[in-house]
């Protein structure tokens, strides 16, 4: 139990600054409630500590990844707590402070804004170290349920209320589905815990109710990484939550929507070894046919848009498309053919350079509403010259421009599946970036090179800052990572490398060994 407290210590830091910012939002005192940003951020170093030198967990499926994760996590998390600021409470805070009616606790949302975005966060921490099914389960609705609220109170206007509803009643039935799945793997092998379940898969195979409840739970899983096709909600929602909440909602449920598929996908049986990385035919026809799908239609779809954030939404749909070529890689003996490695590694670079993007539209505001059109961004670079290249930098990573951090995120994913024999799905990797680069361009020439018509007023500066600073921030770590590229790749490797599961002396033999454990029939690498 002791051991258990000390792998979720990052949790638990966030949970007490969660209810610490639950009554710091409430305070009388202006300059009191606003002291819930830092709070936030305060508890995300101290977690980002704590998971960077936490003991890794001895019977995990992938012991090294919750530290990689939680400290990424918390990273970026840093980046998206800075664009909070000014999105709920704003016009009861100004009334308040023009003395016009007095600050009525009961009115405020600040508290609870904060407080679900610390919850959302400590989720996507759990899953990362989920060891069972039942683990799993609560920490993904416990990463969806707050941004489901989020989503409806960002705005002052219908449009995020009714974003709200249609993304709780689609993700309602994405955990219905995946819960489902969890139900027939429990009864395909009679136990919850991860490890046990796929020591029982190496032993005595996959059944018919094993292959049906992993894929139910990967069609389930698939809402939540906006994938074909659990992705119908990506546009709406994204359109209508403020961008500072839709650059949560493009990084923390794609992550835990990943972790959750490695953890499900380790089932099945992923080794080492001549081949490495296979799966169950059905599993592997399944996620190669969905990450086909996801790729181009999440391309194709933002090709035709005129709103930046619907192109966003469909740019993340996309990209979960190139990262499903990376988990049906699975693991390899070194970065450049462990199509996991690279996986947590684009998570890294995505949550960075996606938000550099969302944090600039959330610092421009026409009518008080933030930025969203080709038209308000156009001629930034010579209106607003900082924002502007900030929208060009982190656009271009986006795309994979080289040497920009994308380009080398995308790499890992192209090498790892030319490594493992993706040949078909690569090529269509490569004709969808290509595809990519009419809307990321569109985007580019927009802001640099694009004049401003005279009789168009330019978006105004929101008064936050922390936006600013945010979208600074993500720019300057598009470039600046570059230089930690190698140490980050071999940390991301580390994070993905299965742990070997035993398997009863008096049960047949798994069908795959692993590479160091080719003579010992009763060990496999499952993980």
């Amino acid at each position: 139990m002791e051991d258990k407290l000390v792998q979720i210590g990052p949790e638990v830091a966030l949970f007490i600054a969660t209810c610490v910012v639950m009554i710091v939002g409430l305070w009388p005192n202006l300059r009191v409630r606003t002291l819930v940003t830092p709070i936030a951020a305060f508890a995300l170093v101290i977690a980002g500590l704590l998971a960077l030198n936490s003991p890794a967990p001895t019977d995990a499926m992938y012991p090294e990844l919750a530290r990689f994760a939680k400290t990424m996590i918390a990273a970026v998390g840093l980046l998206l707590v800075l664009l909070l600021p000014g999105v709920v409470d704003r016009d009861l805070e100004a009334r308040a402070a023009a003395g016009d009616e007095a600050f009525e606790p009961i009115k405020s949302t600040r508290a609870e804004f904060y407080a679900f975005f610390l919850f959302s966060l400590t989720g996507l921490m759990l899953c990362a170290s989920a060891d069972s099914l039942i683990w799993l389960f609560l920490a993904l609705e416990l990463t969806s349920l707050p941004t489901y609220i989020m989503v409806t109170m960002s705005t002052r206007g219908t449009r995020s209320q009714e974003a709200g509803v249609k993304y709780f009643f689609l993700g309602a039935m994405g955990a219905a589905v995946f819960l489902y799945g969890f139900a027939l793997l429990y009864g395909a092998t009679g136990t919850t815990n991860l490890p046990a379940i796929a020591s029982a898969f190496a032993a005595d195979g996959i059944g018919p109710i094993g292959i049906a409840g992993l894929l139910l739970a990967i069609v389930g899983v698939s809402f939540k990484i906006a994938a074909v096709p659990m992705h119908f909600y990506t546009p709406d929602v994204y359109q209508g939550a403020h961008s500072s909440v839709s650059a949560m909602l493009a990084f923390v449920p794609k992550t835990a929507g990943f972790i959750a598929l490695m953890l499900l996908c380790g089932l099945a049986g992923w080794h080492f070894g001549e081949d490495a990385g296979a799966l169950p035919p059905a599993l592997h026809i399944t996620l190669w046919i969905v990450a086909a799908l996801t790729m181009t239609i999440g391309n194709v779809m933002a090709t035709v848009q005129t709103s930046v954030k619907r192109m966003m939404a469909y740019s993340s749909v996309a990209h979960s498309g190139y990262m499903l070529v990376g988990l049906l890689a699975g693991p390899g003996p070194e970065f450049a053919r462990s199509g996991l490695a690279a996986v947590l590694f684009y998570l890294l670079c995505y949550g960075v350079m996606n938000t550099g993007v969302f944090a600039v539209l959330a610092s421009l505001e026409r009518d008080g509403h933030d930025a969203d059109s080709i038209d308000d961004i156009r001629g930034l670079c010579k209106t607003r010259p900082v924002l502007g290249w900030i929208v060009v930098i982190c656009t271009l990573s986006l795309l994979g421009f080289p040497p920009l951090l994308g380009f080398v995120g995308k790499i890992g994913l192209f090498t790892a599946g030319i490594s493992n024999d993706l040949l078909p799905l690569v090529v269509i990797l490569g004709i969808n970036s290509a595809i990519a680069a009419f809307y990321y361009l569109r985007i580019v020439c927009a802001v640099y090179l694009d004049p401003r018509d005279d009789k168009d007023t330019p978006p105004d500066r929101a008064p936050f800052r922390t936006r600013w600073a945010g979208a600074a921030i993500s720019a300057t770590g598009v470039i600046v990572l570059l230089a930690f590229a190698g140490p980050l790749m071999s940390a991301s490797h580390t994070a993905s490398v299965p742990a070997p599961v035993e398997v009863a002396p008096d049960n047949p033999a798994p069908r795959h060994t692993g590479t160091d454990d080719r003579e010992d029939p009763s060990i496999t690498h499952a993980g």
